[in-house]
């Protein structure tokens, strides 16, 4: 299934509604990782679950154990959460995910909110070196 970036940022984004929907706020990370997975798999929307993200510090590659929650169609990145709030630190990594693995765009999921739409944020890459990463 090839989708144009924004109709698979929004098939996404259903699948997580439509979970979101069945199990509502409250659970681990874990639950709505496994859910949005076979929603998405429901879809025949492809994706890599804990896909490893390569390190490289000054040209040398790093074994570190970062890992995306879920890489979909190699150019959507999804990080799942399940906080009360968004904090900085959490938008530090969705970023410092999207300029590593060269993502053209990344989703960041709150699922501990009462409406889902209040927890979904955008983020695409920088246009060059000289600008960071903006939200969508």
């Amino acid at each position: 299934m090839a989708l144009q970036s924004s109709q698979l940022a929004y098939a996404v984004i259903g699948a997580a509604i439509e979970v979101h929907r069945h199990l509502g706020p409250g659970l681990l990370e874990s639950a709505y990782q496994a859910c949005l997975q076979r929603e998405l798999t429901r879809l025949a929307v492809p994706f890599v679950p804990e896909m490893p993200v390569p390190v490289t510090y000054k040209g040398e590659l790093v074994n570190c154990q970062f890992r995306v929650d879920l890489m979909v169609e190699q150019s959507l990145l999804v990080e799942v959460k399940s906080v009360e709030r968004v904090l900085p630190i959490h938008v530090a990594q969705i970023l410092t995910y999207l300029r590593l693995t060269n993502a053209t765009q990344a989703l960041l999921i709150n699922f501990n909110v009462p409406i889902l739409r209040q927890g979904v944020r955008s983020f695409l890459p920088a246009r060059d070196a000289d600008h960071p990463p903006r939200s969508a």
